[in-house]
């Protein structure tokens, strides 16, 4: 789908639908604009519920000011009309009240977006602004003020984040990696130890590039099993964007075939409404004529060549689980024996593994190491099936989400008995 089609009502509805689906805001609390190329605001409506929002709802203000529409416009429009007046580059413009931001708010802290490896173009700087009442001028003016200043994203306090950007789907990537970060952030506080935080020096040292340079192949004929795969993984990709242990572009799945092809995520698509003819083939190390695969296919290709019982390979960014990614906090899963069975000991590896040092990170992965995490980047999970992979995925986030959750008594995980662990590991010969 290219979002930048659909028209401005339809985008608002669209982004609306996942801003409050995964319970980033209220039911009557977000709002959203687009400015068309003619300089009409579309926006969406005030006191109308937000989770079932139609596109008959959007609210329009004209260039002159005169406001149509079935509703009003969100309370809050003043401050959208001075962002666009102020920066005639900014077409969309995002505000939300996601928790863990809030909370942030509450104590001046700017969510961190250097805690993970964004090998896209870096995100502006985030800035912030007092307290204002909600709607009125002065909130407007503090807001434009910074926006005028080149910042692209404003944190409120006491309120929420205001985002603008060239398209809405832009804002709507931004506001996913700050509000991961702000989850992430909180978690790693929870955990304790030190936390890592990279320059733009380590994000650039990353080469996205590899796949481009791939050979190609005309895949003209397809089989039962690659379509069987292809439909399989949308179905799982979307289900890690609805958990959201991924992000509209931030995570990569792979699906290994039969003659030892493989199948997996491209570049820069969204995973929520992610199509099986937009998966790319991989075939004797070349990819799909006129796709661009994720920038991490050496990796796989690495792993499903050294290890015959990887079917599937999986790279997300759940919060809990990457809590321990940008600390130097281990995850322990022998405190969880019957994750143990399955986890194993969840290895860590230097950020960057998976672009500058895959055949390393792929002798790694075995059948009795399935999971790793990579530092200030994902976690790893695979299997000898797609629905394995993802089952370990899962468990490798609920248990850092309970190990979390202890802290939160203010104390400490109480051990296993180290002969009840021996016992553990002989009985399942691990």
């Amino acid at each position: 789908m290219m979002f930048e089609m659909l028209h401005p009502a339809d985008q608002i509805v669209t982004l609306m639908n996942r801003i409050y689906d995964h319970n980033m805001t209220t039911a009557l609390g977000v709002n959203l604009s687009v400015r068309d190329a003619q300089g009409t605001v579309w926006i969406s409506p005030g006191g109308v519920d937000k989770g079932n929002l139609r596109r008959e709802d959007i609210m329009q203000i004209k260039p002159d000011g005169t406001i149509s529409g079935i509703y009003r416009p969100s309370a809050e429009y003043p401050f959208h009309l001075a962002i666009y007046k102020k920066r005639p580059d900014i077409k969309a413009v995002l505000h939300a009240h996601p928790p863990t931001v809030i909370a942030g708010s509450l104590l001046n802290q700017i969510p961190n977006t250097s805690l993970l490896v964004d090998t896209r173009a870096p995100m502006k700087p985030v800035s912030s602004v007092s307290y204002e009442i909600p709607g009125s001028s002065a909130l407007g003016d503090k807001l434009s003020a910074e926006f005028a200043k080149g910042i692209n994203a404003v944190l409120m306090e006491r309120h929420g984040i205001v985002i603008g950007d060239i398209t809405l789907y832009q804002a709507f990537q931004a506001f996913e990696t700050l509000v991961l970060c702000s989850d992430i952030q909180k978690n790693a506080k929870m955990i304790g130890g030190k936390i890592s935080i990279l320059s733009q020096n380590d994000k650039d040292n990353f080469n996205r590039e590899v796949a481009a340079g791939m050979g190609e192949f005309i895949s003209s004929e397809h089989f039962g099993e690659e379509l069987l795969a292809r439909r399989e993984l949308c179905s799982f990709i979307r289900r890690a964007y609805e958990k959201q242990y991924i992000t509209s572009e931030g995570g990569v799945f792979s699906c290994k075939l039969s003659d030892g092809s493989f199948l997996i995520t491209p570049d820069q698509k969204d995973r929520r409404d992610i199509r099986p003819e937009e998966l790319v083939w991989i075939k004797d190390g070349k990819r799909e004529e006129g796709k661009i695969p994720s920038p991490t296919v050496v990796f796989h290709q690495a792993v499903y060549a050294k290890e015959s019982s990887v079917k599937s390979i999986i790279e997300a960014r759940p919060a809990s689980a990457m809590a321990y990614a940008v600390t130097d906090k281990e995850l322990d899963i022998r405190l969880l024996p019957e994750i143990y069975i399955s986890l194993r000991n969840v290895q860590k590896y230097p950020v960057g593994s998976s672009f500058t040092s895959a055949e390393m990170l792929a002798e790694a992965i075995t059948g009795k190491n399935p999971t790793a995490i990579i530092e200030n980047d994902c976690v790893i999970a695979t299997g000898t099936s797609l629905l394995k992979a993802f089952d370990k995925l899962e468990m490798l986030e609920y248990s850092a989400k309970a190990l979390i959750e202890v802290s939160a008594f203010g104390e400490e995980p109480h051990g296993i008995d180290p002969e009840a662990f021996g016992e553990l590991e002989r009985a399942f010969n691990l």
